[in-house]
């Protein structure tokens, strides 16, 4: 009997549930305002199963959190609750990486020129030292601006002084003509004129006070040389001047050969009184004939631009100075000389070689009234002893040149 009451009132049971159900009024679900914190409480008619289910939906923050210090991202796509309802209208910030520290050395722009490059590690040479620092000095080795091959350079010296001056003293100008064959390799021909050649102070207080002199092979006087050689540059480089002007300077190095004439004093400048009456008699030189001559020197070439340079340098003429004739006569000329002029007879019937010059030690000078007779034995002294040395004529040449 129990199972039949049990279903009985289970029949009984679902009508009235049912009718319970339909009498209820349906209520909408409330809009969330901005007060709203949660949502409201499910209808009493609602099965537990249903509240237990459900969620709360989030609440919506009053004001916005302040934006990161990071770059904006690409919106994300709107995710659905659980529930299948409206968009979160929050969002999580992107995490962003940290800015990277410069170092401490970074370079520091004076100028409005801005770098090539704002990366740090990019701003460094290969040795660490950073570019664009003020305080780095940056050496950059380039080629010439300027190629010397196959140019040519004429060389004007208007100054050409003796340094090594002991016995004898040389001022004088050089004309130069350079072809450059290579870059560092060159030809050159030059030729130097001195017009002021004469014995040094001291030698020519020697012969005023205690009538010595040097040997004719110490004091020999160059009056003119022209010489063949090469010129070498083994080492070059640019300097700034100005700040905005750049110099190419390099070592030039040279050398060669060729011949030189020569000269020797005979009498110094000496008052001739003749019938009461003083006359100034200049000095004498006597041709001593064409010697040997070597040259050596180095120095530098400062050039600006394409077309113009500058030169000092330093350069040694070397010449045999064995003195054997003066004037063409040898000693046995003098010897002849000097016995026909004690016996006061006539130079024309002596048996002179033929590259004496009896002109020069014969007759009477208008002007000063000095009789040349009296030279012979004076350029006997130096043909009798016939020493032979080398000398060394040491000179700075400074100058200026066209390159073409």
């Amino acid at each position: 009997m129990r199972p039949f009451r049990s279903i009985a009132l289970l029949v009984a049971a679902v009508p009235a549930l049912a009718f319970a159900q339909g009498a209820a009024p349906a209520q909408p679900p409330a809009a969330p305002g901005p007060d709203a914190t949660a949502p409201a409480s499910p209808s009493p008619a609602e099965p537990p199963e249903r509240q237990r289910t459900e969620r709360a939906a989030p609440a919506v923050p009053q004001t916005s959190p302040e934006a990161a210090p990071a770059r904006p991202s690409a919106p994300a796509t709107p995710e659905e609750d659980d529930t299948g309802g409206t968009p979160s209208s929050s969002q999580a910030p992107e995490a962003q990486a940290p800015a990277a520290t410069p170092p401490a050395d970074a370079p520091v722009l004076d100028s409005g020129e801005a770098p090539r490059t704002t990366d740090a590690q990019q701003q460094r040479l290969v040795n660490g030292a950073p570019l664009y620092n003020p305080n780095v000095n940056v050496h950059i080795v380039q080629k010439k601006r300027f190629a010397d091959e196959g140019k040519h350079e004429l060389v004007l010296y208007p100054g050409v002084v003796q340094v090594n001056g002991k016995f004898t003293n040389h001022v004088g100008t050089a004309l130069h003509y350079v072809y450059h064959l290579q870059e560092n390799f060159a030809l050159q021909v030059g030729g130097q004129y001195n017009w002021y050649s004469d014995e040094s102070d001291f030698n020519l207080e020697l012969i005023d006070k205690v009538r010595e002199q040097a040997q004719a092979a110490s004091s020999l006087l160059l009056q003119w040389g022209a010489h063949a050689g090469v010129e070498v540059t083994p080492l070059y480089g640019k300097f700034a001047f100005f700040n905005n002007s750049l110099a190419q300077f390099s070592l030039v190095l040279s050398g060669g050969a060729g011949i030189g004439k020569t000269r020797h004093l005979i009498r110094p400048e000496v008052a001739n009184e003749v019938e009461g009456q003083t006359y100034q008699v200049p000095a004498r030189f006597g041709d001593t004939g064409n010697k040997f001559l070597g040259e050596v020197g180095g120095g530098f070439r400062v050039q600006f631009g394409e077309s113009y340079a500058i030169r000092l340098e330093v350069r040694d003429l070397i010449y045999t100075a064995r003195v054997d004739k003066v004037d063409g006569c040898n000693l046995a000329d003098f010897e002849a000389l000097e016995a026909a002029r004690a016996a006061n007879q006539p130079f024309d019937g002596l048996n002179l070689s033929g590259s004496c010059q009896v002109s020069k030690f014969d007759g009477v000078d208008p002007k000063t009234k000095k009789n040349y007779r009296e030279d012979i034995i004076l350029g006997r002294d130096l043909v009798a002893e016939p020493s032979s040395d080398v000398l060394n004529n040491v000179s700075f040449y400074a100058g200026f040149s066209v390159l073409f």
